[in-house]
């Protein structure tokens, strides 16, 4: 069995942002998006969901005896001999009888946010009643990038209702809103622009808005046909696992025939086609 600790590339006494900063480091390296192995990825997030969590880690570490090579039988003891170590088993560490080990629940939660907010990343400060009864005031990260249906978790901020053992976890679902410019796929980002048929024929230039707000202006050479698509790098979303990577803003052009044109417009475009 691997060395979670190896795994990771941090010494056992590494503390949790230790853990975590190394999990960034190797995840953007071997992510699968980013043409890593999913072998790879896959040890490396088992490494740290068992190291980020308080509770786990300290079973990793202090793993308890194992007994597999221990069988007692009451067999051939008089009727009911079997219950006097029932009665002296939590006497014995256990032995005979371990007491199922409580655990204080993990919350499932959701909230919604813009495509905006996905792509800038949003910072929240939520109240949550527990189960306990406590009102728990958390702050929440939302890294830019997120994609619409990403659980975050939020280790050790959960249950409290049972004391002196290590706290549940919040598990956050985040929904991002349908937006009316843009439609998401991957870091990709997709929208349409009209174009005046006649304008298609002879070109012409667009303006378009972008995600964060900036207008670019790109030139339509004559001749475009409805339904080619324009394609801008890096003017999409961020990757979540590294947000200095983003994806293409691509633009469909849609040829509209105008409706409005007067009869001395039309009389110079039959004589053109004549």
């Amino acid at each position: 069995m691997n060395d979670l600790y190896n795994t990771l590339g941090v010494d056992h006494s590494a503390n949790s942002e230790d853990i975590k900063r190394a999990y960034r480091k190797l995840a953007s390296v071997h992510h699968p998006d980013r043409g890593g192995d999913t072998k790879k990825f896959q040890e490396i997030q088992s490494a740290y969901d068992i190291l980020s969590d308080p509770q786990k880690k300290a079973e990793y570490d202090n793993p308890r005896p194992q007994m597999n090579d221990f069988h007692f039988h009451a067999h051939g003891f008089p009727p009911g001999f079997e219950h006097i170590f029932d009665q002296f088993g939590d006497a014995f560490g256990g032995v005979f009888r371990r007491p199922m080990q409580q655990k204080n629940k993990s919350l499932n939660i959701q909230t919604k946010v813009t495509l905006e907010e996905a792509f800038r990343g949003k910072e929240i400060i939520a109240s949550l009643k527990l189960p306990s009864g406590r009102l728990e005031t958390i702050n929440i990260k939302i890294p830019a990038g997120i994609h619409n249906g990403n659980t975050l978790r939020l280790a050790s901020m959960g249950d409290d209702s049972i004391p002196n053992i290590p706290r549940g976890d919040i598990h956050l679902t985040i929904s991002i809103e349908e937006h009316k410019n843009f439609q998401r796929n991957g870091d990709d980002l997709l929208t349409s622009v009209n174009l005046n048929c006649l304008e298609a024929i002879v070109g012409s230039s667009i303006i378009v808005d972008t995600i964060d707000g900036r207008k670019l202006e790109t030139n339509i050479p004559p001749g475009t046909q409805h339904g080619h698509t324009f394609s801008f790098q890096s003017q999409g979303m961020p990757n979540m696992s590294n947000p200095t990577i983003r994806g293409r803003m691509l633009v469909q052009i849609n040829i509209v025939v105008p409706t409005n044109i007067d009869q001395y417009k039309k009389d110079i475009i039959k004589g053109l086609l004549n």
